[in-house]
């Protein structure tokens, strides 16, 4: 159906996140260039790079609540108890004529979504994480506590150096980390040279916890660039999520899989 095609097409262009329009399109860096040969320069403060990293591992051990954004039309919101592998998120995306809403649940392996569209009235489709690639994203995934995979995400440092109590700077490499945050592959590739110098900045809680972690995306076609913003709280918190009753649950079609690059 017409409807079913669209529904897809759309809720592909929701889950490829930051850096694409809102077709779901690459966007193409203003200062796309062919990407540099020579490694970006490693210039780190040995104590920053520790204490993100600490702070990053340390969302393994507790429960906590993350939204990221990317400028008006992007906002994912999850409440994740990572000890147990539950979860709920939900995915916000909009575009010049469409708005879509997506949510997920997550009980260890088992992931369900109810997409517009896909899933009728109260109904959940199950989804086999096993038929997708690894970049598929809908908002969580088994064996990913985090949304943004931040600490992957901090591994692709080049350099990183305190900007204040609980503040660092840097820089990113995304040619390294393609697929984490949300950020294609085809993305990164889009921004040619420019994926490989992308400022952010990070900050503590007074715990020495995740607080807030802003990539300052590069530019693309020629418009304002808007920065993908992950924040984090409310560590500690009871997660609530309930599994689907039976009876509101569905196996996903074969065009679920075939629309998000898997089979």
């Amino acid at each position: 159906m017409r409807t079913t095609r669209l529904a897809l097409t759309v809720a592909t262009a929701a889950i490829a996140v930051a850096g694409c329009t809102a077709n779901g399109t690459a966007a193409t860096s203003s200062s796309s260039a062919p990407a540099a040969s020579a490694a970006p320069s490693t210039s780190a403060d040995p104590a920053a790079v520790k204490a993100l990293s600490d702070a990053a591992a340390a969302l393994g051990n507790t429960s906590f609540k993350m939204t990221m954004t990317n400028g008006a039309g992007f906002q994912l919101t999850a409440n994740i108890d990572a000890p147990h592998g539950n979860g709920n998120a939900e995915v916000v995306a909009k575009g010049s004529n469409t708005a879509l809403t997506v949510k997920t649940l997550l009980f260890g392996q088992d992931l369900y979504a109810q997409i517009p569209g896909i899933t009728q009235g109260d109904t959940w489709t199950h989804v086999d994480m096993a038929r997708l690639p690894d970049s598929a994203n809908i908002g969580l995934k088994p064996g990913q506590i985090d949304p943004a995979n931040t600490a992957d995400l901090l591994k692709s440092t080049t350099d990183v150096t305190t900007a204040g109590e609980g503040a660092y700077s840097g820089t990113l490499d995304l040619t390294k980390a393609a697929g984490v945050a949300g950020i294609s592959k085809v993305t990164v590739d889009g921004y040619g040279a420019d994926a490989q110098k992308v400022p952010f900045e990070a900050t503590l809680d007074p715990q020495d916890r995740l607080e807030t972690l802003t990539l300052r995306l590069p530019a693309v076609d020629n418009r304002e660039a808007q920065p993908l913003v992950v924040k984090y709280s409310d560590y500690g918190q009871t997660v609530t999520t309930e599994k689907p009753p039976a009876g509101q649950i569905v196996e996903a079609p074969d065009n679920v899989y075939q629309a998000l690059g898997g089979k």
